[in-house]
């Protein structure tokens, strides 16, 4: 076997199914915790996940103290209050029971509370140096994935930029994944977080970083979402449905913390940090049009992709194929309700030059399949107006 050949994977542990949130009071005694923080939001504190965590926490002999003070597209200053509430109380450990901003906000308190300086001195790849305390990761939406993520993302408030930090380092310690957790979302943001999952399976598969290992996880995410997900939005009460979606974003994870990611995130990325706009209607926005514009770097993939979807492109040139690809991709989120174009979102031609020069730089496009220039990521955010 060659160098470039070798592949590691990172995951953490893993409890899948109905009930896996009743183990949190097992694990936080595994790992010795005493006081730990929990990380929630309002959302997920008014569906009775969070106050459920705390009790089961309390008979296990442990005191939890709860932190909430955060947004969707979690701020540098939210991390840094989350930090302060951490030493405050003398924490020893994280407990994040939420969405992908509530994951990456416990991500981040643990990097500060334990490397020091602040939140935005992580940007970039490899640049943890001490793990962070015990996490234990209880996913409340079927999407993000930062249950069992390398990455966390960060908005810089002062560069209206979302920062991407990836490191082995803040792969939480355990994944409590429960889908009963998901019963209470909306349609909505059951399709939002879904067409994340699927972008990240998507990107996945045709990063340049891919393998064999990711290739099953990403193919098995997209399977799973093509009936799964519409039905979830059309009947939040089906649970086999419910069940599916967020096993898919599990695949979908497993696959793109190991592979990484490509332009739709890179450009969703830059929307949310310079609009605050929902980081899976922003994929859901983008990936037809990415799809489109690297489909002639990764045709072979593309095209499995499309077979798994069940997206008919037999007969058809790359040329055909890449826009039956995005029609199709278009009409999926349509039918889930993610309707309209950027400009319906508050995005003018005015901010065009500004998304795309922070988008540039966004370490995802480094696997992208087809490299994008500042004049290429300029035309898609234009053509999605």
């Amino acid at each position: 076997m060659v160098l470039d050949q070798l592949r590691k994977f990172v995951v953490p542990e893993i409890v899948f199914g109905a009930g896996a949130l009743e183990e949190v009071g097992h694990y936080a005694q595994a790992f010795g915790l005493n006081r730990p923080l929990v990380i929630s939001d309002p959302g997920v504190v008014a569906a009775g996940w969070t106050p459920r965590v705390a009790h089961l926490l309390r008979a296990a002999g442990v005191l939890p103290t709860i932190f909430t003070a955060l947004t969707p597209n979690p701020k540098d200053h939210e991390v840094m209050a989350g930090v302060e509430a951490f030493f405050a109380a003398d924490c020893d450990g994280l407990v994040a029971v939420g969405g992908g901003s509530v994951l990456d906000t416990a991500k981040g308190i643990g990097i500060v509370a334990m490397n020091g300086g602040h939140i935005l001195d992580y940007e970039g790849v490899d640049t943890v140096t001490v793990p962070m305390p015990p996490l234990i990761a209880i996913p409340t939406t079927a999407g993000s994935a930062a249950d069992i993520s390398q990455f966390a993302i960060i908005t810089d408030t002062r560069r209206h930029a979302k920062i991407a930090i990836i490191s082995k380092a803040i792969v939480p310690d355990v994944s409590l994944v429960d889908p009963l957790t998901l019963e209470p979302l909306p349609p909505a943001l059951t399709a939002a977080t879904g067409m994340d999952a699927l972008a990240h399976a998507v990107e996945a598969y045709v990063s340049r970083a891919n393998s064999p290992f990711t290739d099953l996880h990403a193919l098995e995410a997209v399977r799973l979402l093509r009936d799964a997900l519409p039905q979830a939005v059309a009947n939040p009460h089906d649970m086999a449905a419910r069940t599916h979606t967020m096993l898919a974003s599990l695949h979908a994870g497993m696959a793109f913390s190991n592979a990484s990611l490509g332009a739709v995130h890179a450009l969703a990325h830059s929307l949310g940090g310079r609009r605050g706009l929902p980081h899976g209607e922003c994929n859901a926005l983008l990936l037809p049009a990415v799809v489109a514009f690297n489909f002639p770097a990764a045709a072979a993939r593309y095209r499995q992709l499309a077979t798994v979807l069940g997206i008919p492109l037999d007969g058809l040139d790359d040329m055909a194929a890449a826009q039956a690809m995005a029609d199709a991709l278009t009409s999926l989120r349509q039918n889930l309700g993610i309707c309209g174009g950027l400009r319906q979102y508050g995005v003018q031609p005015d901010d065009i030059p500004h998304l795309a020069a922070i988008a540039a730089h966004d370490p995802c496009l480094i696997t992208n399949p087809r490299p994008a220039s500042v004049a290429d990521i300029e035309d898609l955010y234009a053509r999605l107006l």
